[in-house]
């Protein structure tokens, strides 16, 4: 690590963060990873080619939110396409992984025992050779990644406060620590992070594909120090690993059409529950941010978690009726329960089954033809995983998503996914044209957080950028209505004289997410990225 000038960093700039150009786009949490993307465009690459480039270089730059160590979930449209799809590269649970393995004294979320099968590179391959453009070679899309990760990338504010804050699980690993750390502490902002192991792993991946990863001496240096960590994964658990491909879960929201992730993703479906009980109101008519439209949020957020709870796990183990819950009939049922008044005590599950017909990262990009993809994924929380010497990237702890009990849609099974809320949401205008990308990190705050921002522009109109840094909130089926404290001090004190008792955040807390997008203006043939102020989210375009 080398010290260097601090470069210039705006915490809350609002505006600053947003780009807009006629032939492509790109937001993502980092500047230097959305410019990964920009070259694969300026090169003739597609909105796809650009995403892929986009995801190496964030789990680069971005190494406590994602990387070769985690997985996720990519949900894209190509312009010449009627189908959208969804990838699904979420982890998945070891051959040995038990319903009760974590009830005796292990922990889910701390630790190479965390970790499940990694599907990073396995899902980003995928996406790239299915759907990229086929006029850039794997290693044209990831030679700006790897020049990251060998040349160094600088410590911004963002990142030095989390390491400050995950300095003792940083110190547990040794590998991560001299990378991560300067003689032992927080390095200085501006200080140069260089990872030459993780470059070699990405010129590896880039020369032999995904079986340079899942396959050969990598792998076993890989489950290898899983082991000696007191994990169970295998060579074998690597070199069986599957990216799923999915039909998106699809709805719709005051006329346009809303495609997002299925399961092991609770995102997309709930995404659109909560979307379809919003549209039974006028919120426009109620006004931006009132107390009323806030309360009609939380309860509809009330109601949309206790279906959560009780019924979401990965439909390769168990049913889950998403027909019935993206309903727009059970929304009108749900909608019903809602008293405009006051809040309602702890709600239980619904029944949509009457309805049946039959730590993170997210970017976004889309192409002056119209192809747009979202893509969103995780390493779990900041820093908590191994770092297996010489391979340079920190191991998902993703097994804590399961319920650690068995008897759950969402308990432990060997090659299981674990529930995620990732919700990386493609939306098409009434005419069905690409209109906008959007995803969040922010576990189970992330498709409230998407579903407002997608409100925030269809509802009210709103500039993508100032949609993107207005003021959250969000509740769970327990627990106190949360928000960000640049909600009205009067919105306050309605919810209160309604019968809530507000949380109050920070003006800008990234517990609410950090949500990149990109709108395609048909108006003016312009496509116009935003990125959240509350990480080091930055679009570019050209």
């Amino acid at each position: 690590m080398t010290t260097s000038a601090p470069a210039p960093w705006q915490p809350v700039d609002r505006h600053g963060r947003a780009a807009a150009g006629a032939h492509g786009v790109v937001s993502s949490a980092r500047l230097e990873a959305s410019r990964a993307g920009l070259e694969i465009l300026e090169a003739g690459g597609n909105a796809v080619d650009a995403i892929v480039a986009t995801g190496f270089a964030l789990g680069v730059v971005e190494p406590a939110a994602s990387g070769l160590g985690g997985g996720g979930f990519m949900t894209l449209k190509l312009a010449d396409s009627a189908e959208a799809v969804a990838i699904d590269f979420r982890e998945t649970a070891p051959a040995a992984a038990t319903a009760d393995m974590y009830l005796h004294g292990a922990r889910s979320d701390l630790g190479a025992i965390g970790a499940g099968v990694p599907g990073e590179t396995a899902g980003l391959l995928h996406a790239l050779e299915h759907y990229g453009s086929g006029r850039l070679t794997r290693a044209q899309v990831m030679a700006p990644a790897i020049a990251l990760a060998s040349g160094g990338y600088p410590v911004t504010p963002f990142l030095a406060a989390i390491i400050r804050d995950s300095v003792d699980y940083i110190q547990r690993y040794p590998a991560g620590a001299a990378i991560y750390l300067k003689d032992g502490g927080v390095p200085a902002l501006g200080d140069t992070i260089r990872n030459p192991d993780l470059a070699q792993v990405l010129e590896l991946v880039a020369e032999q594909g995904a079986a340079g990863f899942y396959q050969g001496a990598l792998a076993r240096k890989l489950a290898e120090g899983i082991q000696r960590d007191g994990g169970i994964i295998t060579v074998e658990d690597l070199a069986g690993y599957r990216v799923r491909v999915r039909p998106p879960v699809a709805g719709t929201y005051r006329g346009h059409t809303i495609l997002s992730v299925p399961p092991a993703s609770s995102g997309g479906a709930h995404l659109v529950q909560l979307l379809n009980i919003m549209e039974t109101f006028d919120l426009a008519a109620l006004g931006w941010q009132s107390a009323a439209g806030v309360h009609l949020w939380a309860e509809a957020l009330q109601l949309v978690f206790a279906d959560r709870a009780r019924y979401m796990g990965d439909t390769d183990f168990v049913r889950v009726p998403l027909a019935g819950l993206t309903a727009k009939d059970y929304a009108r049922e749900l909608a019903a329960r809602i008293d405009p008044e006051r809040p309602m005590d702890p709600p239980e599950a619904g029944a949509p089954e009457r309805y049946e017909c039959g730590s993170t990262t997210s970017c976004a990009a889309m192409d002056a033809q119209g192809n747009l993809a979202a893509l969103t994924k995780s390493i779990n929380h900041f820093f908590s995983g191994v770092v297996v010497p010489g391979l340079g990237f920190i191991m998902n702890t993703h097994m804590d998503d399961f319920v650690t009990t068995p008897g759950s849609a969402n308990s432990i099974a060997p090659g299981k996914r674990p529930l995620s809320s990732i919700s990386p949401t493609l939306v098409l205008d009434p005419q069905g044209r690409a209109f906008l990308s959007v995803g969040s990190p922010g576990a189970t705050r992330i498709f409230s957080t998407v579903a407002q921002v997608i409100s925030n522009v269809v509802d009210f109109g709103m500039p993508l950028q100032e949609a993107i840094a207005a003021p959250r909130f969000f509740r769970m089926h327990t627990g106190e209505l949360e928000l960000e404290g640049r909600v009205s001090i009067n919105t306050f004190h309605q919810l209160q004289a309604l019968g809530h008792d507000p949380v109050v955040h920070d003006d800008w807390d990234f517990f609410f997410g950090g949500v990149h997008a990109v709108l395609f203006d048909h108006r003016t043939g312009i496509l116009i990225g935003g990125a959240d102020p509350r990480r080091d989210g930055q679009a570019v375009a050209f």
